[in-house]
């Protein structure tokens, strides 16, 4: 049976020193020292050990010190224990911890390259599916969603169809949840309503259809939040061919524009 192709290689960057998007840690310090001088830093040392790099950025008063943590991810700070007081700023190519300290400055260099966006399937349950009437709505997503991600609410039983089309439009927040959806705190954002599907897709067109069929998220019943990017060509097709309306609100969101990371 024929599976969607992957891609086997990140992202090219244009016009970058690195043709491709960093794939780890030492990556990520190559594109910094080409860019520290747009964050109007000077580099003095990059050393072993915590923190990797010591640099003075320029204010209206002169330099002031930035003691400079490196990492692939930023929530590799945290798994890594180090101390938030012993730093001043991680440098990441991606930002995946919205808890960080916030004395801590954030850079994330994949920001810098203007790249594409990441699709997910929201999963949104018969007590929550009339929020989906807003035009704006708080929602709960991962902590890997950014802002501009597309967010594909599949409405579940009874309807069990894909009616709405959102956008992440600000950075997530720690909050606590509603008691009748989980107990404890989420991470929210403001979810932006892109189009609504005027011919909804419903699981059973997911399940007749011959690629989207043998992936997980359909397989496992579209439980929890997904990311489904490598399957967005086709869920695009079918939506557009089903609500040729939605092909405009959906332009921006072109398969070819995606962020495969």
């Amino acid at each position: 049976m024929v599976r969607p192709q992957h891609f086997t290689r990140p992202e090219v960057l244009p016009d970058a020193p690195l043709r491709f998007a960093p794939t780890n840690e030492q990556g990520v310090v190559f594109l910094f020292a080409h860019l520290a001088n747009r964050f109007r830093m000077r580099v003095d040392e990059i050393k072993q050990g915590f923190p990797d790099c010591i640099a003075f950025e320029k204010t209206s008063g002169g330099e002031r010190r930035v003691r400079i943590e490196f990492e692939y991810r930023s929530s590799s700070f945290k798994a890594h224990e180090h101390p938030a007081r012993g730093c001043d700023c991680i440098v990441c190519w991606e930002h995946d911890w919205p808890e960080a300290p916030r004395r801590l400055r954030i850079i994330e260099l994949r920001k810098e390259f203007g790249l594409g966006f990441k699709v997910w399937m929201q999963p949104a349950s018969a007590s929550q599916q009339h929020y989906l009437e807003h035009d704006r709505m708080d929602w709960a997503a991962r902590k890997t969603a950014h802002v501009g991600d597309l967010m594909v609410m599949y409405r579940c039983a009874p309807e069990k169809c894909i009616r709405d089309i959102f956008v992440l439009g600000t950075e997530l927040q720690r909050a606590r949840a509603d008691g009748l959806w989980r107990d404890g705190f989420a991470l929210f954002g403001e979810f932006q309503n892109v189009c609504r599907l005027g011919a909804p897709v419903f699981l059973e067109d997911l399940r007749a259809h011959r690629l989207l069929r043998t992936a997980g998220f359909i397989r496992g019943r579209l439980q929890g939040n997904q990311d489904v990017t490598a399957w967005w060509p086709h869920l695009y097709e079918l939506i557009v061919a089903r609500n040729p309306r939605c092909r405009k609100p959906l332009e921006r969101y072109s398969p070819l524009r995606l962020d495969i990371r």
